[in-house]
């Protein structure tokens, strides 16, 4: 076992575990952050994606002690309170999610690729979620769930 000490969403965590364990699974199965979700353990679908010191990355391709010592943010803490953020809220007006089993890593990918560019194109939308997949939208709905988040949040008319 290795101890390791995390702040994940905000809160400064240790726990001692495997040096095997994955990202992921350190949320889920020790932490009981259950918003990530495990898609298919390769890094392909994108549904564990969440913020490591800021950046976009797939806990399914991480351990948990190369977290020790860093900032982790779970879709958990992308509300605020009991206020959406501005993506969940247009992922909802938009009707951006079907079975929702994808939705924590689109939205936690979305909102880091919005910091990185504010007001993008469809086509850079599209782009941005090339490692997110879904099975039941088409995506078209998320693409304009985010392009209608950005406006928002960058103060233009959606």
């Amino acid at each position: 076992m290795t101890q390791i000490s995390v702040t994940v969403n905000g809160v400064q965590r240790q726990a001692d575990v495997e040096p095997r364990t994955l990202l992921v699974y350190f949320l889920r199965e020790h932490l009981g952050l259950t918003g990530t979700n495990v898609g298919c353990d390769t890094s392909s679908c994108g549904s564990c994606t969440v913020h490591l010191d800021g950046e976009s990355v797939k806990s399914c391709t991480l351990l948990a002690v190369q977290a020790d010592g860093r900032q982790v943010t779970t879709i958990e803490a992308l509300a605020s309170g009991d206020e959406l953020h501005p993506l969940q809220e247009a992922f909802h007006r938009n009707h951006g999610l079907q079975c929702g089993y994808c939705t924590p890593g689109m939205l936690m990918a979305a909102d880091s690729f919005l910091r990185e560019n504010p007001t993008p194109t469809e086509e850079e939308v599209r782009e941005s979620l090339e490692g997110n997949l879904c099975r039941c939208t088409g995506y078209q709905n998320i693409v304009t769930s985010i392009l209608d988040a950005a406006a928002r949040m960058s103060g233009a008319k959606a």
